[in-house]
């Protein structure tokens, strides 16, 4: 190419470019020089600006009924290029872009931009903006149409779903229906949409195409905490159990401290509603001179909405107590839980923002397989507090009661110790409760809060300081707040942030290490 030409294909390319940030009446000129480089000098001149906005409306949207002219008003209103703003052809494409979307998201899937137009007046650096949506008409749904399912039952995704046929097209649900899917153990992959033809929108299938993901997995783990000691596991998992999509959770945990047999079977979900299961679990431990054996047997039903986890459980067990200098004790106890549980965080593997705020209430009669009459109940909640760019004031509060006549025949499960990681760091894991022997043993009430600062000084680590306070005791009255204080260190592996604290409990005058988990839900 020679030099007259390249210096015409610069000017151009160069006016080109400068109208996509809304300068149409550059002065381009070229100093040419007999050899060397030629030098292209550009006066942009007045920037355009924005004179008027005409957004119109055809197709079904532009009708009167219903809330078609507040619908109208409402994507006018949220517009973004308003006159007297400059214009840039990438906001101009963006806002189209926006408001086709807006349109599209509710009733109108085939919704299109039939005509759009910027007229450029150079002279006064002026646009008018002009376009149409063509809203078509509206959409709704009909019966599911799944494919791709081969081992699973055919009425698994159904269970899943909460659209209902001949409801208005929205695809925030269609999203959420989908999203839903994709966290079910059970598929590997999820794509949920509907046929967008204008002439077809009575009742349109909705079609959901599934892969289905390997059904069982074996696992094996090993790890360490201060609490608990070495341990290690088998796991053996089965989500397509016995053809009907029922998912088995199983395995095997061998802790230095405490050893637990469990298995799980879920049931698919009763039209997203709830979700039922059954669990038994035996598990042996000897904790502070406590010598536990249990076996357990529960059904649970589950639900999940708005954020907020409910679930109510009925539970069997047989328990055999025997702590060191004091006499053995069996109990055999039906009960019946409630948990409701809200986690309200920007992350849930590592919050930096948010609460989590949980209440049980359980207990079991006399009257019905328990050794008494007994109500447990108790309350947790956890605040995080940004501070100063990515650190964190993270602050806990925990209160528990067992209303009994005493403790007598009352499973540990339904009475409280305290201490050790995660609690009031400073003491051995469970070491706060009441004396039994020379065992520390659960008592009826409970109290302990916690106060934390954060200081992320790289991506991945952090230091941090703090106070901690509880115990567990068989009465008010013979509660004794103990504290605990010291700092640690944190990293944010991929399962969560991991903790190594050094803390001194100040009613035993030691120093203790802890290893486990940060973030506890």
């Amino acid at each position: 190419m020679d030099r007259h030409a390249l210096a015409r294909r610069t000017r151009r390319e160069a006016a080109d470019l400068l109208a996509t940030e809304g300068y149409f009446a550059p002065r381009i000129r070229l100093e040419r020089a007999d050899t060397g480089p030629w030098t292209v000098i550009v006066e942009p001149g007045e920037r355009a600006h924005i004179a008027s906005v005409d957004i119109r409306f055809v197709g079904d949207l532009a009708g009167d009924q219903g809330d078609r002219p507040a619908r109208r008003q409402a994507l006018r209103a949220a517009w973004s290029l308003q006159p007297g703003q400059p214009f840039r052809q990438a906001d101009w494409d963006a806002a189209k872009a926006r408001l086709l979307d807006a349109v599209s998201a509710r009733d109108y899937a085939a919704a299109r931009l039939s005509a759009s137009k910027a007229e450029v007046d150079a002279d006064a650096a002026r646009v008018a903006l002009s376009l149409t949506i063509d809203s078509g008409p509206p959409f709704t749904l009909g019966p599911l149409k799944v494919s791709g399912l081969c081992e699973l039952p055919a009425d698994l995704v159904a269970r899943y779903s909460v659209l209902l046929s001949g409801e208005r097209y929205d695809r925030d649900r269609l999203l959420s229906f989908q999203s839903t899917l994709q966290n079910a153990p059970q598929f590997a992959s999820v794509v949920v949409d509907i046929d967008r033809n204008p002439t077809q929108t009575e009742g349109v299938p909705v079609r959901v195409e599934v892969s289905e993901a390997q059904p069982r997995r074996v696992g094996l783990g090993a790890g360490y905490s201060t609490n608990t000691g070495y341990r290690g596991e088998l796991s053996y998992a089965d989500v397509n159990l016995a053809g009907r999509g029922w998912e088995l959770y199983s395995g095997l945990r061998l802790e230095q401290r405490r050893q637990t047999l469990f298995a799980d079977v879920f049931l698919p979900p009763a039209q997203a509603r709830h979700r039922d299961s059954l669990g038994v679990a035996i598990e042996r431990s000897d904790l502070q001179g406590l010598r536990l054996t249990s076996q357990a047997l529960g059904l649970a039903r589950a639900t999940s909405r708005d954020g907020i986890d409910r679930q109510w459980t009925v539970r069997y067990q047989h328990e055999r107590r025997q702590p060191d200098g004091a006499p053995s004790s069996r109990s055999d106890t039906l009960s019946v839980n409630w948990t409701w549980l809200q986690r309200q965080v920007d992350d849930l593997l590592d919050p930096r923002t948010g609460y989590v705020l949980e209440l049980q209430a359980g207990g079991g009669a006399r009257a019905l397989l328990s050794e008494q009459n007994f109500l447990r109940l108790y309350g947790r909640m956890v605040r995080y507090q940004p501070v100063r760019g990515r650190d964190v004031l993270i602050a806990r509060a925990e209160l528990g009661a067992t209303l009994a006549p005493s403790r007598d025949g009352i499973p540990q499960d339904f009475l409280f110790r305290t201490g050790g990681a995660q609690t009031v760091r400073g003491y051995a894991y469970q070491s706060l409760g009441v004396r039994e022997g020379e065992a520390t043993v659960g008592g009826r009430y409970m109290a302990a809060a916690s106060i934390e600062y954060v200081h992320w000084f790289r991506s991945d680590w952090a230091v941090a300081a703090f106070v901690d306070a509880g115990d567990a005791a068989d009465s008010r009255q013979a509660l004794d707040v103990k504290l605990g204080y010291g700092a640690g260190l944190r990293w944010a592996s991929p399962a969560g942030p991991l903790a190594l604290d050094v803390a001194w409990g100040r009613a035993t005058g030691s120093m203790r290490l802890h290893l486990g988990i940060a973030v506890a839900f």
